[in-house]
Parts: structure tokens; sequence; C-alpha cells
């Protein structure tokens, strides 16, 4: 126990297999054990670090398939548009047709309403002609 004091006092130790150590037994157990908690640390900060990475990995392929699904549907929407505009501008043809068509009916039943009374009248002159002789 003497030895050991003296020893102890010039910073040396024993540890439990009687070896000779510049640390305290205590004080190396401490450290040895920071040394296996630091690890582990290490090793879960790597293993957060991998799953962090591959979850930003996951969401800049939904972002990209999100914006994927976006510029469809615009093109889509577009698309309707465009097709509503086709739709439109055919609309006012075919109304300025139906137009048209109706003017050229009433010309066509005043024609016909001015014939008829030039039938009449013909007809009248006819019967008129015959009865004179």
């Amino acid at each position: 126990p003497m030895a050991q004091a003296a020893l102890g006092s010039a910073g040396l130790h024993f540890d439990e297999l009687n070896k000779l150590r510049v640390l305290e037994p205590e004080v190396a157990a401490q450290t040895a054990q920071l040394r296996e908690e630091c690890r582990a640390f290490v090793d879960k900060t790597e293993e957060f670090q991998k799953i962090v990475g591959s979850l930003i990995e996951l969401v800049d392929q939904l972002a990209k398939a999100a914006e994927s699904e976006k510029m469809k549907a615009i093109g889509a929407r577009n698309l309707l548009k465009s097709i509503a505009k086709q739709r439109e501008a055919q609309e006012q043809q075919l109304q300025a047709l139906i137009a048209e068509k109706k003017m050229q009916l009433e010309r066509y039943r005043i024609e016909y309403e001015t014939l008829c009374k030039i039938e009449a009248d013909q007809n009248e002159f006819i019967d008129q002609f015959i009865f004179q002789k």
C-alpha cells in the first residue's frame, strides 16, 4: 500500500490486471466509457444523416413528380381553353350562317308572295279576256 501511495503521488497507478498505468483506473474507465458513448453517438449521427439524406431524396422525387403533374394539368387546362375558344368561334360562324339563311328565307317569302300576286293578277286578266270574247 505504501508503494502504491508513492506511485500514486508520482501519477502512476495499477489497474485491475496489476498493470502499471498513468491514469487512475476510475479515470481510465470513464475515458473508455466516454469513448464508447462518443462512438455510439457518431454512429447514431451517421444513421440520422443517412435517413435525412434518403428523406431529402424522396422529397425531391415527390417535388419533381408534383411539378410534372402540374405541367400536365396546365397543358390540359390550356387545351380545354383552346377547344372552348374554337367552339365559341364555330358557334359564332353558325349563328351568322343562320342569320344569313333567315334573311334569304325572308327574301324568298317576299318573292313568293309577289309571284303569287302576279299569278292572281294574270289569272284575273286571263279570265276577263276569256269572258270578253
